[in-house]
């Protein structure tokens, strides 16, 4: 058995519903698949003694998922005062409607497709919930709208997709971009670096209590695919599927199609960069 302290961000282990942290509390989702893990993690985030709480990621629209989240908020003694997402993909998103007639919340997103009322998310925003306080952390590359939210009361960090608790994620091209990606890797490493966080609360996978190690970890895989896309472009394998199949050989073949987004934001990125004098199409 492999020890998690010796794993990438050291992992937990086991993916439950419960506590997290002093004010972050998961309640995992049904809907476990190769791409989504062990399911979705729906995040119920709320200052201690408080009576109002924030959900992060309402997750699949699930009837009984999304009333397990209220009846967690009420089993606490709180009331669902927000909802926000980090991103609008469906395993995240799709149930954020019928979520906030559930609890007559508004929801918040960077996308305003995904808003229900007047208020979005950008960068620089501090979302302040009942004595709970939440900065908003502008992170494309997965998708051009995702979004991570640090929680520094508890030096945590929610990041979506952006970081998962196990394995890496995918740049979904054409809407990510892996040049935007790295941006928003390092941005988070500034957060471990210069402001104390040591948590990761992913939107999939177990918490990680070496954000810091999950940063770099992402940062030189990152690095590793590129350069192993780069050779097998010199090489002569001419089509994105091509490449994916050489590189991504020792992936489950399921994963495959997902790894394809990668390798287009891939190719783009390196012949943005001039390191690739043109992209298979």
């Amino acid at each position: 058995m492999t020890n998690a302290a010796a794993l990438p961000g050291q992992p937990r282990g086991i993916v439950s519903s419960g506590r997290a942290t002093a004010r972050a509390v998961n309640i995992l989702a049904p809907n476990a698949s190769a791409m989504t893990l062990d399911g979705t993690n729906t995040w119920l985030v709320s200052e201690p003694g408080s009576a109002e709480a924030v959900v992060i990621d309402p997750g699949p629209l699930d009837e009984t998922h999304l009333r397990a989240v209220v009846e967690a908020a009420e089993q606490a003694g709180k009331r669902i005062a927000l909802t926000l997402l980090t991103h609008g993909h469906p395993d995240h998103a799709e149930g954020a409607g019928r979520f906030a007639e559930l609890t007559g919340t508004k929801v918040r997103a960077l996308d305003p497709a995904l808003r229900l009322g007047d208020e979005g998310l950008g960068a620089g925003d501090v979302i302040r919930t009942g004595g709970l306080e939440l900065r908003v952390v502008p992170t494309p590359g997965h998708t051009a709208d995702s979004l991570c939210f640090h929680l520094p009361a508890d030096r945590a960090v929610l990041t979506g997709d952006t970081i998962l608790g196990r394995g890496t994620t995918v740049v979904a091209h054409p809407d990510g971009r892996l040049g935007d990606y790295l941006d928003s890797l390092r941005r988070l490493r500034s957060l471990t670096v210069d402001d104390g966080v040591h948590t990761v609360l992913p939107g999939h996978g177990p918490v990680l209590d070496d954000a810091q190690g999950a940063v770099e970890f992402y940062l030189a895989h990152r690095a590793h695919r590129l350069a192993q896309v780069e050779t097998a472009v010199e090489n002569g394998y001419a089509t994105p599927a091509e490449v994916v199949a050489h590189v991504y050989a020792d992936v489950d073949r399921s994963l495959w199609p997902a790894a394809e987004w990668s390798v287009r934001a891939q190719l783009e990125y390196l012949q943005d960069h001039g390191l690739i004098p043109g992209g298979p199409e």
